[in-house]
């Protein structure tokens, strides 16, 4: 057996790879483990959903792996390093997801710009249009790329920042986005969305300093794990009414809870990981997974049958 496939995929994708490869599909195998490492003394490849944590003692005991696929979810219970040192490839789809992503962010900013009025110049309270903001992207991501486009049909300004890449590198003009400064970011933007992968050295990266200098009735998306906010400075912003709601597509456990900085804030929204998640997504990212996959087994394949042919040349 070449491939483990024990996340749900489309019936047709799951036939092509069979069709390559030796494939296996095992649902049944999430949640055992044991079942799991027998299952994976023979196999090449491993498409497994999130719930499956790939660690360096799952590695040690898959003698064959070499390529981990994931459909579904992000990177986060893949043990990058351990995949590294095993000479094991991670084939992830990022792309698949930013059409699904983008629209949900805009959904989530027209939502909250409309239904959290702010006062205008004659006193009354009143929505906010989208294609009269500035709108701040935290993170160059193939969501971004996507979303600038959405966004500037609408006629907003987007401006962004992303830590790993220079203010002058010519990807934010082809992309549309004005670089700036992420103090900037914050006090510029009407509507801040973050879409940034998370790494521990950006925890809280939307810091105190953002958040208390944020623009006035600013309203924040949050695509990105949680973990990037400070906690304690946002629920003050929120409380002060500088920032006028957050939404989060999924948020750390215990954040809500009594005792946290964000309990009982009724301008905190939460969604459970649904940005993403769409048929036409999944689709997508299956193909995506299953193609990445092929071409890895296939050129291992190659690279075999080259050094064979090789070595039967060789004189004796």
């Amino acid at each position: 057996m070449t491939v483990l496939i024990l996340e749900p995929l489309e019936a047709d994708v799951v036939q092509w790879l069979a069709e390559r490869h030796d494939a296996r599909f095992a649902p049944e195998l999430v949640g055992d483990t044991e079942g799991l490492v027998q299952a994976l003394q023979a196999a090449r490849a491993l498409i497994a959903p999130p719930e499956v944590g790939i660690d360096a003692a799952l590695l040690r005991r898959a003698p064959t792996l070499r390529a981990i696929g994931r459909a579904s979810g992000g990177a986060d219970n893949v043990d990058a390093d351990a995949c590294r040192a095993a000479g094991v490839d991670v084939v992830r789809s990022q792309a698949s997801t930013a059409s699904a992503e983008a629209e949900f962010a805009i959904g989530a900013l027209l939502s909250l710009l409309r239904r959290l009025p702010v006062q205008g110049s004659d006193g009354l309270l009143v929505g906010r249009e989208l294609g009269c903001s500035t709108i701040g992207l935290l993170g160059l991501t193939p969501t971004a790329r996507v979303l600038t486009q959405l966004l500037q049909a609408f006629g907003a300004r987007v401006i962004g920042y992303d830590p790993s890449l220079h203010p002058n590198d010519p990807l934010w003009a082809r992309w549309g986005i004005e670089a700036v400064g992420l103090n900037a970011l914050a006090e510029q933007s009407d509507g801040l969305v973050l879409l940034l992968p998370y790494f521990d050295r950006y925890r809280g990266l939307l810091g105190e300093r953002q958040l208390d200098q944020a623009r006035p009735g600013q309203v924040l998306v949050v695509l990105s794990p949680s973990g990037l906010v400070a906690e304690a400075p946002l629920a003050r912003a929120l409380r002060q009414g500088t920032v006028r709601a957050a939404w989060f597509d999924g948020l750390e456990p215990g954040w809500l809870e009594p005792g946290s900085p964000l309990h009982g804030l009724s301008t905190v929204q939460v969604t459970p990981r649904v940005a993403g998640t769409t048929r036409e997504s999944r689709v997508r990212a299956a193909w995506a997974v299953a193609r990445g996959i092929d071409a890895l087994l296939s050129a291992a394949d190659a690279e075999a049958a080259a050094a064979q042919d090789y070595g039967a040349r060789l004189p004796v």
